[in-house]
Order: C-alpha cells, then sequence, then structure tokens
C-alpha cells in the first residue's frame, strides 16, 4: 500500500486556512529535514535517538545514515537533502527544498503490552519554501501494524493503539505545526507517536520529520 499526502500555506492565506485549527509551534527552522527521532523510557530502560540523518539548508546540505536502533524501536537507511536554489540572482531570490526519505522502520515497544509492531518499509518528507510561502508533502510505503487510514489523511489525523480496549499510544499522521504568529514558515511530521499512561512508556516517536520558513 502507498498513500500520500500533502499541505501547502502561503504568507497570505495560512492564517486563514488553519487559524484555530492546527497546534501552534515555535518558529520553524529554516530548510531541514530527517528521518525521525525518539525519546521513551520503558521499564526504566531509557532509548534515545536523535534525528536520524538530519540535513539543514544552513549545513551539512547532504547526509545519509545506517541502521540506527534503540531499545524497542529501529530506523532504518536514511538520506537527505537541504538545498537553496538561486532563482534571480538579480534581485537575490532562493527556493529551498528539504527532503529525507528513511526505509525499514519498526517500533516495538508496544508488542510485549500486547499491543501493534509498527513498521514502515519506506517513507519521505518534503519542505519547499519560496518569497510566497511553503508546501509540505509526505509519502509512504508498507504499513503495518496500523489500519484504517483515510485517504487522503487530513491534517493532525490521529489513530490509538490499543491492547485489547486498553489504549497505550496515540499514532497523529500528516502532524502539521503552525507559528502564531503566523509567518508562512510550517513544521510536518508524517507520524508522531505518542505514549500513554496506561502502556507505563513515557516519551514519543516522530517518523519523518521537516520544517521550512518562506525564503527572504
Amino acid at each position: 500500500m502507498t498513500r500520500a499526502a500533502r499541505l501547502a500555506t502561503t504568507a497570505a492565506v495560512a492564517a486563514a486556512l488553519f487559524a484555530g485549527a492546527l497546534p501552534a509551534a515555535a518558529t520553524a527552522q529554516p530548510g531541514v529535514a530527517s528521518a525521525g527521532w525518539a525519546g521513551f523510557v520503558k521499564a526504566g530502560t531509557s532509548t534515545a535517538i536523535p534525528d536520524v540523518g538530519q540535513c539543514s539548508i544552513s549545513g551539512p546540505t547532504s547526509v545519509t545514515s545506517g541502521l540506527v536502533t534503540g531499545s524497542g524501536v529501529r530506523f532504518g537507511g536514511a538520506t537527505s537533502t537541504c538545498t537553496t536554489t538561486v532563482v534571480d540572482p538579480d534581485f537575490d531570490l532562493t527556493t529551498t527544498t528539504s527532503t529525507a526519505t528513511g526505509t525499514s522502520f519498526e517500533l516495538s515497544a508496544l508488542v510485549s503490552l500486547g499491543g501493534p509492531r509498527v513498521k514502515l518499509t519506506s517513507y519521505t518528507t518534503t519542505c519547499q519554501a519560496d518569497q510566497g510561502g511553503t508546501r509540505a508533502s509526505w509519502s509512504f510505503s508498507g504499513l503495518s501494524g496500523i489500519s484504517g487510514l483515510p485517504s487522503p489523511v487530513p491534517a493532525n489525523y490521529a489513530k490509538n493503539l490499543t491492547a485489547g480496549t486498553t489504549v497505550l499510544a496515540t499514532a497523529t499522521f500528516n502532524e502539521v505545526l503552525l507559528p502564531t504568529p503566523n509567518d508562512g514558515s510550517i513544521e510536518l511530521n508524517m507520524l508522531h507517536v505518542r505514549f500513554l499512561p496506561a502502556s507505563g512508556i513515557t516519551g514519543e516517536v516522530v517518523v519523518g520529520a521537516t520544517s521550512c520558513r518562506p525564503t527572504p
């Protein structure tokens, strides 16, 4: 199964489209992308994985990462590129594109509790910016452990990860964060898992992350 989603904002229309509808965030970084990160504690064991294969338009602009594992989570190989392109040298106009692609993601932290094993074969997140605004998009293939996603997936669509009737965690797809006041920048997490108290786990996992700001 392959799914894709796109969400675009511009400095002129973002406030009208999303006011009161999306969570607020600090100002987005001006062009970064990574395969994701993890930080949680289960049964006294801490798992801390910083942004996997993260690039930035301020450098490094191209990153390749191998397999990264922690107790209960695995990020396969990842590549990322963050580029700045001069489109009009006479007026110093630029565009940026920040993209990260990950493979073989697996979250197994909930399995011993009777919850699902969440896996992704591959996934990509991209953030593009120009003087007029920003556009963020994502896609994935080979999802297992979570079913019943709508098509297209709306912004901040949440699914419960359960063991029987017990909700162990929430999985938010297409998580969009906009600053307040809105300056046209955007942060996008393809998938954001937050562990709940019933799991006995504290922390979260993000799969596929990117952000960008309008160019000057």
